[in-house]
């Protein structure tokens, strides 16, 4: 009689174990599961950014690429606290929708604010986008340290969705952009379609060993005194079968801070080399303020040193006079 008492106090046991298992199971957190696994299993360290993980789109509703396919993709790094920045852009040239017969398309990369306000920041990122629906943000930490990051994340999206527009251009948010000047030199017959990128392009460029500068790298992380050639990360523009190119050689190379190089690293591997522009005046970084009307018919991109300055320019570009 004891002996089935026991028995069956051993049955109960298993059966209330199991159902609390079940229970446990079914209330899990499983997105904090996934948080947890997804995370990197150590810090990449000082030179070195936190890619691949398992970043997720947390919005992305944009028809581009989608129900219409562009020429030219206009895709515009910009922090996530920089409205002023975008809607400067929208009604300037990103507003420049069809040029000399073709699509282009304007949207903003972003990752996650961050900060005290950081929740406030989100739900307005959420009603500009519900307004625009032009916010392309993944899950990363937006911040300076992590641009390399944000750089590979946009050609996640781009190999995913726009394998069939013809290009792209990547562009920091205080520049002007000439979109006349862009589209002409890439309908240019002279231009590849294929295995093409340019911009300003940094050749011979050192690996800075000065410890007290932001872009150091020791000779452990980087042996060779230069970089692979490279165009300065303020605005490139690539041919789209380049973004599913670089992420099938990235995870041979372990990614550094600097965006710009490390493109130029994955671009070596690949055994491509980028294109200078047909005149070195299409992408200035250091110009001389105000632009000329010459100068200005000229240029594709130029860095700008104020919301004002980038209205005027994109105003000047558009009268008659703007010529040399």
């Amino acid at each position: 009689m004891e002996n089935r008492r026991r028995h069956f106090r051993h049955i109960l046991i298993c059966i209330l174990g199991a159902v609390t298992i079940f229970f446990i199971y079914l209330n899990w957190d499983w997105t904090f599961a996934i948080r947890i696994n997804s995370a990197p299993s150590s810090d990449p360290g000082p030179y070195h950014v936190a890619y691949p993980r398992n970043y997720q789109f947390i919005m992305d509703d944009t028809p581009t690429c989608r129900t219409k396919t562009p020429f030219l993709v206009l895709m515009v790094h910009v922090a996530t606290g920089d409205v002023a920045a975008r809607d400067t852009i929208r009604k300037t040239w990103g507003s420049d929708k069809l040029v000399l017969g073709q699509l282009v398309e304007t949207l903003f990369v972003l990752g996650l604010p961050g900060g005290a306000d950081a929740e406030q920041q989100q739900e307005k990122l959420k009603q500009e986008n519900l307004q625009h629906h032009d916010l392309i943000q993944s899950n990363f930490q937006d911040s300076y340290r992590n641009l390399t990051i944000k750089t590979m994340v946009m050609l996640e999206w781009l190999a995913a969705h726009c394998v069939k527009a013809s290009y792209v251009m990547k562009i920091d948010s205080d520049m002007f952009l000439h979109v006349h000047n862009v589209v002409k030199l890439l309908l240019d017959p002279s231009t590849a379609k294929h295995n093409y990128m340019t911009g300003l392009v940094w050749w011979h460029s050192p690996v800075l060993r000065n410890p007290f500068n932001k872009f150091y790298l020791p000779r452990n992380v980087i042996a060779e005194p230069e970089y692979p050639p490279y165009p300065l990360g303020m605005a490139y523009v690539m041919s789209l079968d380049l973004p599913a190119k670089i992420l099938a050689v990235s995870p041979q190379i372990k990614p550094i801070f600097i965006e710009d190089a490390y493109l130029g690293m994955c671009l070596k591997r690949l055994g491509i080399s980028p294109t200078d522009p047909p005149e070195q005046t299409m992408f200035i970084v250091a110009p001389e303020h105000p632009l000329s009307s010459c100068s200005l018919s000229k240029v594709i991109a130029v860095t700008t040193t104020s919301i004002p300055q980038m209205t005027s320019y994109w105003e000047r570009s558009r009268q008659p006079d703007a010529k040399c």
